[in-house]
């Protein structure tokens, strides 16, 4: 563990006065394991921060990035100015979303630029085609949409807008369909559904179809404690937008690429969104780049106003970043040449399936879940455990991990695990091991 003091920066969703203590400073990567300033070797079952979808340090990664920088490090994209990956890599993106019938990208340089840029361009969409009162997003409770103001608006905890004011006029929330935490006690997945769904219509009712812009969501909910919706969700959801006119926002940004076990969230469960939100593995964390995509029909209604919303005012300084674009296109290769998508889903339901084992054997353990290699550890908090007790279980069983040489992510409740697509069993095996001694270590403080 580090010791010096971090007197020049703030860490990104922590106390400023939190110990520095225990701060773990990783100086390199290779694979799927990282190493920290001690020399002591991690694997890293945090995936960077579910972004790392090909693994750390990769050759040809490397190799590619290196020689965009000889060639061109950096150019914009503003008005009629561009450069050569930008091109290819809007054409692959366009290639690879065929199935969802999408058109234009729009380049960002990452997931909270993609967010915002999504709702700006929706609601440009409706001034196109003449409903300029559809304004208003739909989102769900445990969202999380990123960091930027739009994104904060949408997003469904409400601890991040306390000490920023008021959000964006306009965003309604509606219950996210978790199985195990719901207003209804409803463990019914076909049930919990059409409890959700008529929520929904309710919500539209009292809003107003002709008010409303967008839904926005992530196909698996991610920051908001890997809530799998059920299978019938996301088509039923579809359904209600299409009925009400309402465009649909697929939050792709940790889905997006092969994590859920299927190239995108929203294509494992069927359906065909108006919009995708694209970041964290389009490069694999190698460069920050993210993407807005948009289908035909977005693109035509804004292509064709006559009233002046066929400019895209918008735009970012680094979005579709050379080294960025490049990197996205060597990450792409691999994710595509290796299979990495099939891999996710093999690896992460063996994973799931040791993991589901330690329910019942321990008593902080109220929920194993996931899908792909976006798998969560619950712990329990209602029974014999208060909140502040279940944070510092699941501290302990994280810390314990680390001494085992495996690093997870620990979330108030929550033990959350997206490593590389890259994960092979043994790499499971190991981190299954590591959780279940920090669960025999933990319990013998007890």
């Amino acid at each position: 563990m580090n010791n010096r003091k971090k007197k020049y920066f703030w860490h990104p969703m922590t106390d400023t006065r939190a110990s520095e203590e225990e701060t773990i400073v990783i100086e390199r990567g290779d694979g799927n394991f990282i190493y920290d300033d001690t020399g002591r070797k991690l694997l890293d079952g945090v995936g960077g921060l579910w972004c790392m979808n090909v693994g750390h340090n990769r050759p040809e990664m490397n190799r590619a990035i290196s020689e965009q920088m000889e060639k061109l490090s950096y150019y914009q994209l503003f008005t009629n100015i561009a450069h050569p990956k930008a091109y290819d890599l809007a054409e692959k993106i366009i290639q690879m979303t065929q199935e969802e019938e999408m058109a234009k990208v729009f380049f960002t340089s990452g997931g909270s630029d993609s967010v915002d840029t999504a709702l700006k361009i929706t609601r440009q969409y409706w001034q196109a085609v003449g409903k300029p009162n559809k304004k208003v997003f739909l989102s769900l409770e445990k969202a999380y949409h990123g960091m930027h103001y739009g994104g904060t608006s949408v997003g469904g905890n409400p601890i991040y807008r306390e000490f920023i004011g008021p959000g964006l006029q306009d965003c309604v929330r509606v219950s996210s369909p978790h199985l195990k935490k719901n207003k209804w006690n409803c463990q019914d997945p076909e049930e919990l559904t059409k409890l959700c769904i008529a929520e929904l219509v309710d919500t539209i009712e009292q809003v107003g179809a002709d008010n409303i812009a967008a839904f926005i969501a992530e196909p698996i909910q991610g920051a908001g404690g890997i809530i799998v919706p059920p299978s019938s969700y996301w088509p039923a959801l579809r359904e209600v937008c299409d009925n009400h006119d309402i465009l649909l926002i697929a939050d792709e940004v940790v889905t997006g690429f092969g994590r859920s076990g299927h190239l995108f969230g929203s294509r494992g469960w069927g359906i065909k969104p108006d919009a995708m939100i694209l970041a964290k593995g389009l490069s694999s964390g190698y460069v920050p780049l993210g993407a807005a995509v948009f289908n035909k029909r977005i693109v035509e209604g804004i292509e064709s106003a006559t009233n002046g919303a066929n400019v895209i005012i918008h735009g970012h300084t680094y979005g579709g970043h050379p080294l960025g674009c490049v990197a996205a296109l060597e990450a792409l290769r691999i994710v595509e040449e290796e299979n990495l998508v099939m891999n996710a889903r093999e690896v992460g339901a063996y994973l799931l399936e040791r993991l589901k084992g330690l329910e019942g054997t321990y008593d902080c353990i109220s929920d194993v879940r996931g899908k792909g290699l976006m798998i969560a550890i619950d712990f329990e908090n209602t029974g014999k455990y208060d909140v502040e007790q279940t944070s510092k279980n699941v501290q302990a069983v994280a810390d314990y991990a680390i001494n085992a040489g495996v690093l997870l992510r620990d979330e108030l409740q929550t033990i959350i695990i997206s490593p590389s697509l890259t994960f092979s069993k043994e790499n499971a095996d190991q981190l299954f091991d590591a959780i279940h001694m920090g669960f025999e270590e933990w319990q013998k403080q007890q």
